[in-house]
């Protein structure tokens, strides 16, 4: 018999509580309700001892078709997690033959803003990935750029790409994959966009979507999906699910973090069973500090995964 599926935890634990409405009685039943209950207390209890103003969590399981989310249709600021968006866009026109991996691509520091069509720099000093702004006045490819705009969260190779596939096509490729709860509206630091409020956003239940169809295999193709999933297991920050995980488990996934915010959104593969995907945006006060909110919530889901039995 196959597993429940439930994706309304803040209505299910309610009626517990209340007792107005009972689950069939089933081992099966029995584990997956009380799990799912104690992940929504696990998850108040960690939002109040992070001091976390906003918390949004999506969890989709290929193992037991369990669906999960809390806040999950909550618009954060995107931070770093647009740049998945923005992998989706280039492996569009991978798909399409309108670009090629190898691909050469004009390393500059010169971008245009959408608000005033003004130009502006990065701050080199503060980027994550010397790889890329090293090859100044060179050339790389766009699979070098994909790979270091994800793995080291590269803002200089993230504009790069953006410039070559465009914002419209970004935005065309979510649509033609039905992912909404994305907004891409820029590439990183354009700081007059910022002053005035224009800022990709993110929803956890959008981003889930999106890591849904790669790991199924259906984002454009299967051949640029595996692509895009063996970049993104070469993740280099590993604080975020990782850090909740046993050692063994591989995680293909994308963090994301600014003074207020700290994401990650990760596809997590664990021996002897079926992915999950796990979305979860925190947001905090700048003096707050990001602490270790989202490794957290991430071992929960996992101990709530490994302490379910089934008939």
């Amino acid at each position: 018999m196959g597993s429940p599926r439930f994706s309304n935890i803040r209505q299910m634990a309610l009626k517990a509580r209340k007792a107005e409405e009972k689950l069939p009685v089933s081992p099966a039943n029995d584990s997956v309700a009380a799990s799912e209950i104690s992940l929504y207390r696990n998850v108040l209890k960690i939002k109040e001892e992070h001091d976390l103003e906003e918390l949004g969590i999506s969890f989709w399981d290929a193992q037991t078709t369990i669906q999960w989310s809390y806040n999950a249709d909550h618009y954060f600021h995107a931070a770093s997690t647009m740049k998945l968006a923005v992998l989706i866009g280039v492996f569009r026109e991978i798909d399409r033959g309108t670009l090629a991996l190898d691909s050469p691509v004009h390393v500059r520091n010169r971008f245009t803003s959408i608000v005033n069509q003004e130009p502006f720099m990065l701050d080199l000093a503060s980027d994550a990935d010397p790889d890329v702004y090293g090859h100044l006045g060179k050339t790389l490819t766009v699979r070098e750029l994909a790979y270091w705009m994800i793995t080291k969260s590269s803002n200089l190779a993230t504009n790069l790409l953006v410039d070559v596939v465009t914002i419209e096509s970004i935005q065309q490729a979510l649509d033609e994959l039905e992912i909404d709860g994305v907004r891409v509206l820029r590439g990183v630091e354009d700081q007059a966009a910022f002053e005035a409020g224009l800022n990709n956003e993110v929803t956890a239940n959008g981003l889930q979507k999106m890591l849904r169809v790669i790991a199924d295999g259906k984002a454009f193709s299967q051949e640029a999906s595996d692509d895009m999933l063996k970049i993104m297991l070469d993740q280099q920050y590993r604080s975020g699910i990782p850090a909740g995980l046993p050692k063994a488990a591989r995680v293909a996934h994308k963090t994301g973090n600014i003074s207020t915010v700290h994401h990650d959104a990760g596809i997590v593969f664990l021996d002897g069973r079926e992915p999950y995907v796990l979305v979860i945006l925190t947001q905090f006060r700048a003096e707050t500090g990001r602490g270790s909110a989202v490794a957290d919530v991430s071992r929960d889901i996992y101990n709530t995964l490994a302490g379910l039995t089934y008939e």
